[in-house]
């Protein structure tokens, strides 16, 4: 997320209330459908904001679809390591994420309809979870806790993984979607090499709770 400081004057700050109107706008659409096809006329109508407004922020809808994109995702990588920054395991930091983000679809629920609907196209994105679980396992490779020939294909199989538990989720609301996220976890971790009884154990520990603010990191964790 962005640590840049406020607009010092008026019309910077409403300049930026537009920009952040429109890109709160097209989250809504990408959480309610997807669909990246609505007008542009549509879009500054519920931004609330004059179409003419729309080309001083953006150069085309992709540019702003993709700011929302990524906003979105800032969001959610900072939302879990929020919980996360106390825990230096490898194994527990893949566990947590994928149970932290199976408890989003009701914690952060526009953030999940994003990430349902553009997800798969962000599993080697370089924001949002995506560059931290791969730092996670590439440390847990070199450290022998994970047994992996290519950690970025075991993140393209643990980003699919999890888009397909969100899935699970929305199509079968009845779900226990935490036990779920936690058989999962278990067979993400058996997955990377660690033991069965260890895996399940990892799988199972209480999450830690939130703190608020996260602590700055100067890369993703640990």
């Amino acid at each position: 997320m962005s640590t840049s400081a406020p607009p010092s004057n008026r019309f910077d700050r409403r300049r930026a209330a537009t920009r952040q109107a429109l890109i709160r706008a097209a989250r809504q659409i990408l959480a309610e459908s997807g669909d990246t096809s609505v007008s542009i006329q549509a879009i500054a109508e519920r931004a609330d904001v004059g179409f003419g407004s729309f080309y001083n922020h953006f150069e085309s809808k992709a540019d702003l679809f993709d700011a929302a994109v990524t906003e979105a995702l800032d969001q959610y990588g900072a939302a879990v390591d929020a919980r996360v920054h106390d825990i230096d395991d490898p194994a527990e930091l893949v566990s947590a994420g994928i149970r932290l983000s199976a408890r989003m679809v009701d914690s952060h629920p526009e953030i999940m309809e994003i990430l349902r609907h553009r997800g798969l196209g962000q599993i080697h994105s370089e924001r949002g979870l995506a560059p931290r679980a791969l730092r996670d396992l590439e440390q847990g490779t070199a450290s022998g806790r994970f047994q992996l020939n290519d950690p970025a294909v075991a993140l393209s199989t643990l980003g699919g993984s999890l888009l397909g538990l969100l899935q699970l989720r929305y199509s079968r609301p009845d779900i226990n979607v935490e036990e779920a996220a936690e058989n999962l976890a278990e067979m993400v971790l058996r997955m990377l090499g660690v033991a069965m009884d260890e895996a399940r154990d990892i799988a199972r520990r209480p999450l830690p709770e939130s703190t608020d603010p996260a602590p700055t990191r100067t890369h993703p964790h640990p």
